[in-house]
C-alpha cells in the first residue's frame, strides 16, 4: 500500500481508499479512490493525545488502514464506551460529526451477552462553500459472544463537502450485528464498512439506501470475512442516481477457509433518473472453503415509460414522480434518526434536496424526545 504524500503545505493525498479485497476490472478504475485531505498539525501523531485500546487498531474497517490512521491523527482524542456483560444500554451511543466537532474516533466494547445501540450522524451546512471542506469519522465495534449490537449511519453533508467515513466490526460466537447505512448527499463521499465474523454462528444483517444528484461523487466498499462456521451475512443496497451523479459499490463476501456451513447474500437495486449518470458495482464472492453458500447481484434502470405513464394518469408531473422515490428515501431515513443530532442531518439535507415541503412534515413528525440531550455521548472515556 503506498503512503501519504504531500501535495501542499496544507494538505495530503490520501490513496487507497476503499480498497477492495478483489483486484479485478482495473480498466474500469473501479478499486479505490482518492482524496485531498487538510494535513495534521506539524508534529501531532496521536502520541499526546487520548486513544483506543491497541485492539482497537487491528479491526478492519473497509476504509483502509492509511485513511483512518490520518482520521485518529486528525481527531481530538478518541472516545471509548463499553457496554458491561448482560446488560442492555438504554441510551444509544452517538456519534454526531458537525462543522464545530469534524473529525471523530469512537471504540465500542460490546460484553458478552450485552446490547447497544449506535447512531452515526455527519451534518453540515447544505449551503455550497468556495472551498471543500472535509470532515471524517472512524467507528470500530468488538461485539463479544452472544452480544447484539444495533448501529445507524447518516451521512448528510452538504454542498461543495467531502467526508470519509470507516466502520470497522468484530463478531464472536452468536453476535449479532444489525447497520442500516444513508448515504444522502456530500460533495465526495467515502463510506467503507467491514464486518469480520469470525465466532461460530455470528451474524450480520447490512441495508444500505443512498441518493446522489447534481455532480456528487459516493463511493461505497463493504467487506465481510466469514471465518466462523455457520456465519451468515446479508447485504441489501438500494439507491437513487440523478443528473450527473457518480457512484461506485463494492460489496465482497469472503468465505475464508474453516467457515463451513456459512451462507452470504448481497443485491443491489440502482434506480437511475439521470442522463448523465455514472454508475460501477462491483459485486465479489471470494470462496476458500467447500461448505458454503454465496450469492451476488445487481439489478440497474430507470422507470419504464408504461410505469412513468401510470404515474402521470394518477396526476404526477415527471418531477414529482423523481422526488417520491427520494422522498421514501429520506422518509425511511428519518424513521431511523431516533436522536437529534440525526434527526437534525436528515431534515437538513431533506429540505435541501426536496423543499420546505420535507421540512414542515418532518418536524411535525418528530417525536419529542428527539429534542432532549440524547446527542450527548454518555459514559464516553477517553484512555491515553
Amino acid at each position: 500500500m503506498a503512503d501519504s504524500k504531500i501535495t501542499s503545505p496544507a494538505t495530503i493525498a490520501l490513496v487507497n481508499v476503499n480498497d477492495s479485497p478483489a483486484q479485478t476490472w482495473n480498466y474500469l478504475r473501479i478499486n479505490d479512490i482518492a482524496f485531498d485531505v487538510p494535513a495534521p498539525q506539524a508534529g501531532r501523531t496521536g502520541a499526546a493525545f487520548n486513544r483506543l485500546p491497541k485492539l482497537f487498531s487491528a479491526i478492519e474497517d473497509g476504509l483502509g488502514a492509511e485513511a483512518t490512521r490520518w482520521i485518529e491523527r486528525m481527531a481530538d482524542g478518541a472516545a471509548y464506551v463499553e457496554v458491561p456483560a448482560r446488560t442492555r444500554r438504554d441510551e444509544p451511543v452517538v456519534v454526531a460529526v458537525t462543522d464545530d466537532e469534524p473529525f471523530k474516533d469512537t471504540g465500542v466494547m460490546v460484553r458478552e451477552g450485552a446490547s447497544v445501540r449506535i447512531i452515526v450522524s455527519t451534518s453540515s451546512r447544505q449551503e455550497a462553500t468556495s472551498t471543500v471542506a472535509t470532515t471524517a469519522a472512524a467507528l470500530r465495534v468488538i461485539a463479544e459472544r452472544g452480544a447484539k449490537v444495533e448501529i445507524v449511519q447518516i451521512v448528510a453533508s452538504g454542498e461543495g463537502r467531502q467526508h470519509l467515513e470507516a466502520i470497522g466490526v468484530e463478531a464472536a460466537d452468536d453476535a449479532r450485528v444489525s447497520i442500516r447505512q444513508y448515504a444522502l448527499g456530500g460533495a465526495k463521499v467515502a463510506l467503507g464498512i467491514a464486518a469480520n465474523l469470525a465466532g461460530k454462528s455470528s451474524r450480520i444483517d447490512l441495508t444500505c439506501r443512498y441518493v446522489a444528484g447534481g455532480s456528487e461523487l459516493l463511493d461505497i466498499n463493504h467487506v465481510v470475512r466469514m471465518r466462523g462456521r455457520d456465519t451468515r451475512s446479508e447485504i441489501q443496497s438500494t439507491g437513487i442516481l440523478g443528473d450527473s451523479a457518480r457512484k461506485t459499490m463494492r460489496e465482497t463476501i469472503d468465505l475464508i477457509h474453516g467457515a463451513k456451513g456459512a451462507k452470504g447474500n448481497e443485491a443491489e437495486t440502482v434506480l437511475v433518473t439521470g442522463d448523465g449518470v455514472t454508475n460501477k458495482t462491483l459485486p465479489s464472492i471470494l470462496c476458500d472453503e467447500e461448505d458454503v453458500q454465496g450469492n451476488h447481484g445487481a439489478t440497474i434502470g430507470s422507470l419504464s415509460p408504461e410505469q412513468i405513464d401510470y404515474l402521470k394518469a394518477r396526476g404526477l408531473s415527471e418531477d414529482d414522480i423523481d422526488t417520491l422515490f427520494s422522498r421514501a428515501l429520506f422518509d425511511d431515513a428519518l424513521n431511523h434518526a431516533e436522536v437529534a443530532s440525526a434527526r437534525t442531518a436528515v431534515i437538513a439535507r431533506g429540505t435541501h434536496v426536496l423543499g420546505d415541503a420535507f421540512e414542515d412534515e418532518a418536524l411535525s413528525f418528530s417525536p419529542a424526545e428527539a429534542a432532549g440531550d440524547a446527542e450527548d455521548n454518555t459514559d464516553a472515556s477517553s484512555n491515553e
